[in-house]
Parts: structure tokens; C-alpha cells; sequence
């Protein structure tokens, strides 16, 4: 399939947005004819650390803004359990104003919504079930596009496209994605569908950050070779790109200092301390220069950001503005070089000759 760079998919116009600020900027998802913004609104936080009315006030001020993109999944709700934050989105569309019709939605499917044997996976009961489930959460006849969570090993790619297939058919899926992947994954899935003459899948949602950089190895180069945007999760890893050396001193970070916050503090401290640093020089956010840096990668098509308030999102909005001459892309390669220092090189270059 034929590689085309992310600077190829940019829309030749874009949306003014109310602050005033640049334009935004939309990318065709993948090599699919649809567009997208190039930052993408998460939902994680919808029920479990914001209630319904914060969620629909964040939602609002997104599509004012010209997000257009918003990522879900079946499992988010956190304390309200699974499909919590589907219903929320849903009880938002509901409200009417052309939200749907403004919004390219996403979600997925694969982990436990519940104890019994076939609540889980990829199997076609389970993908038939998801969906529906997800169907009537989020108040829609249609999902934009449905992504599978994780890869499943017990179920084979015959059956995930042919119960893909019945979904697009019925009008009830328009794509599909990936999530966490490797790149041997997409290559399996893209070659079964393509047995199928199936379009198959548009997107990979991937963890991906400065301090994260396995994806440069082989799923950004898997992805490229057949066409799927690259939607980063995680691009601030946790919180720890985002200033939380200066915040700690000021007695504002919110974190708890466990998992893979403390580790990479623990373990890349001089470079967070350096980055930070680099950022005040800049005159730019830690947060909004971590944004900026996945923009500049060819492939991606946005990373997701997870505002809790208005104002956070406001803030985001910054990195559009953003633009990393040369020297700078390179003193982070220094900070935070590639996976076992390749290069930037994929592999197998980035092992072998």
C-alpha cells in the first residue's frame, strides 16, 4: 500500500475557532476519506473523575473549539462502572444542537463488561453484543469508528472481519481500528482483510510520548506501510511531561507518585528536570511542547488529550501554535532518545545492520 506522510493529509483549510488563536487543522484519518482534528478529546475522565454536567460543559467547548474527534470505549466509567461514559456522551448528543452530526465518535470494545464467559474478547458474540450495548449508551444508530481495545489471541481474523463485515453492512460501523498493537498485528489484520477485499483498519491507537518511543520501532512503520493514522494515548505518560518537577516544588501536582508517574521521575529525573528547563526557554508549556512534539511525527494523526476542566482544554489548544525548529526535535532525540538508542531508526535497522 502506498505510504503517505501525515503533512500529505492536512486539510488545505480548517475551522477559526471562537479564541481567536490559528486555525485548527484536520487530517484524513488514515488513508480513509474521512477528517479529523489533530488533537482528539478523551473521555476517560467522563464519569469517574467529572460528573455528567462537567463532561457535556468540556464536550461543548471541544466542538466550539473544532475538535471534532471524540474516543471512548465500552469499560470507562470508572466508580459507575462500564458504559458510564458512553451514556454520558449519549445523554450530550441527546441534548440535540447537530452534536452528533458535528462529532466523528469512536470507541471500542475487548475488556470485561461483566463476569460472564463471553463478556469479553473479540469473538462475534461479543463484538455483536458490544456494539449494540454501545449503540444504545451512546444514543446513536452509528459508530464512526469502532476500535478493538487489544489484540485477541483465541479468536481468529476470519471471524473478527466477517462479524466487521455484517457491522458495515448494516450500517452500524463506518471503520475500524486498532489499539495497542504490535506491528506484526496490524500486518496480520490488514493482510485478512485484504483476502476479504475489506478496507480494513483506518486506525492504531498506541501509547506514544516522549518518555514512551517503542511505537517508532515497528508499529509507526507497520502503520505507514498500510495506511493507518496513529492516534497516541497517554502523550503527557501520566502527567509527567507535563511540568510536574515545577509543580512538586509548588506543592500542585495531584499525583500519588505511584505505577509508571514515580518510575519514570525515579529513572529519567535529570532529563525531566533538563526538558523542563528547554520548556521555560522555548516560552512554552512542558505539556503543550509534548503535544507539539507528536504533531511533528510522521503518521500521527492527533494525540488524545483527557481535560478535566474547560480551562485545561483551552490549554491544549497551545500546541497547534507550537512549531519545533530542527535543533530543537533534536536536543529531545538527547533527552529522550529512541528505543535502545536507534536513532530514530526502525527496525530492524534499529538492531541489525
Amino acid at each position: 500500500m502506498m505510504h503517505l506522510s501525515s503533512e500529505a493529509h492536512l486539510c488545505e483549510s480548517g475551522f477559526k475557532s471562537k479564541r481567536g488563536a490559528a486555525v485548527m487543522e484536520y487530517i484524513q484519518l488514515g488513508r480513509s476519506g474521512l477528517k479529523v482534528s489533530r488533537l482528539v478529546l478523551g473521555t476517560m475522565n467522563f464519569g469517574s473523575r467529572i460528573d455528567e454536567r462537567e463532561s457535556h460543559v468540556v464536550m461543548d467547548h471541544a466542538i466550539e473549539q473544532g475538535i471534532n474527534f471524540i474516543d471512548s470505549a465500552n469499560s470507562y466509567g470508572g466508580v459507575r462502572g462500564s458504559g458510564a461514559t458512553e451514556t454520558i456522551i449519549g445523554t450530550w448528543f441527546a441534548r440535540g444542537g447537530q452534536r452528533r452530526e458535528k462529532t466523528v465518535l469512536a470507541t471500542k470494545a475487548y475488556q470485561a463488561t461483566g463476569d460472564w464467559p463471553n463478556e469479553s474478547g473479540l469473538s462475534a458474540l461479543n463484538i455483536r453484543r458490544a456494539v449494540e450495548a454501545s449503540l444504545r449508551r451512546l444514543d446513536t444508530d452509528y459508530i464512526d469508528l469502532f476500535q478493538m481495545h487489544h489484540i485477541d489471541r483465541a479468536t481468529p481474523w476470519e471471524e473478527i472481519w466477517e462479524a466487521f463485515d455484517v457491522l458495515r453492512r448494516q450500517g452500524k460501523v463506518l471503520y475500524f481500528g486498532s489499539s495497542n498493537f504490535a506491528g506484526w498485528h496490524i500486518a496480520q489484520a490488514q493482510e485478512a482483510a485484504r483476502t476479504r477485499h475489506f478496507l480494513g483498519l483506518v486506525t492504531e491507537q498506541s501509547i506514544y510520548n516522549l518518555l514512551t518511543r517503542w511505537a517508532e520501532l515497528e508499529v509507526l512503520p507497520a502503520a505507514r506501510h498500510y495506511g493507518l493514522g496513529v492516534i497516541p494515548y497517554s502523550p503527557l505518560h501520566g502527567g509527567v511531561l507535563s511540568g510536574v518537577l515545577r509543580k512538586q516544588r509548588e506543592g500542585t501536582t495531584v499525583r500519588s507518585g505511584q505505577g509508571i508517574w514515580a518510575a519514570a521521575l525515579t529513572e529519567r529525573h535529570a532529563a525531566i528536570e533538563e526538558y523542563e528547563q528547554l520548556c521555560d526557554e522555548l516560552g512554552h508549556s512542558p505539556s503543550n511542547v509534548a503535544l507539539a512534539w507528536l504533531l511533528t511525527q510522521d503518521g500521527v494523526t492527533g494525540p488524545i488529550i483527557g481535560p478535566r476542566t474547560v480551562e485545561q482544554l483551552d490549554d491544549a489548544f497551545a500546541a497547534l501554535d507550537i512549531k519545533l525548529d530542527q535543533d530543537i526535535l533534536v536536543k529531545l532525540d538527547q533527552l529522550f532518545p529512541a528505543p535502545a538508542g536507534s536513532g530514530s531508526k526502525p527496525a530492524p535497522e534499529a538492531y541489525a545492520w
